[in-house]
């Protein structure tokens, strides 16, 4: 029998696609197209004309429940969770209307991940996994693991991390790392 590790993996940017969202909200409120590239390497919510529009979208109802999926996200975590042992974790008590949201945004797209595997939370430095997967460098820069920033927008001009493009990405890597895994 293998030992499992652990894995904290964020939803927001990770499993949830935040910039295609932000900009159909953009588009269905204020009628402008704005391309991604206008994002890239700006502090997310930056990059729209409307300042403030971000903010009031995640904190306006629905916002979080109607988040698409990042493409290959379901999969990668169910093949995940065969070799590990997988935590979804959300800095969500920043919106914490946000709470009912995600949690059935989880129960409708991950339904196979137990609630005992589900940490809201403020400060994920308080997160004891051996690896981490976030899009934002101020959680994974506290993280005592081993840290992989998932890319979005505003992290474009982030080095000090591994990066991962994808979950195709993210699936090689730990498919190297299980072969390492010592049989107890």
């Amino acid at each position: 029998m293998k030992k499992l590790k652990r894995i904290a993996v964020d939803m927001d940017g990770v499993l949830a696609d935040t910039d295609a969202h932000y900009l159909t909200w953009y588009y269905n409120t204020y009628g402008v197209q704005i391309p991604y590239e206008q994002m890239v390497g700006k502090p997310e919510g930056e990059g729209f004309p409307e300042e403030g529009a971000i903010r009031k979208f995640i904190l306006s109802p629905g916002f979080f429940r109607t988040l698409p999926v990042i493409t290959g996200a379901v999969e990668a975590i169910k093949e995940l969770m065969e070799d590990f042992e997988i935590f979804i974790v959300s800095a969500a008590m920043e919106f914490p209307l946000s709470l009912p949201e995600k949690y059935e945004w989880l129960q409708e797209h991950f339904p196979f991940i137990p609630w005992t595997h589900i940490v809201f939370c403020g400060d994920k430095s308080l997160i004891n996994t051996d690896y981490m997967i976030d899009d934002h460098p101020k959680n994974l820069d506290k993280f005592k693991g081993t840290t992989m920033m998932f890319n979005a927008a505003h992290n474009a001009n982030i080095t000090h991390h591994q990066r991962v493009r994808s979950w195709t990405e993210v699936l090689a890597l730990f498919k190297n790392e299980k072969d390492l895994i010592p049989e107890v």
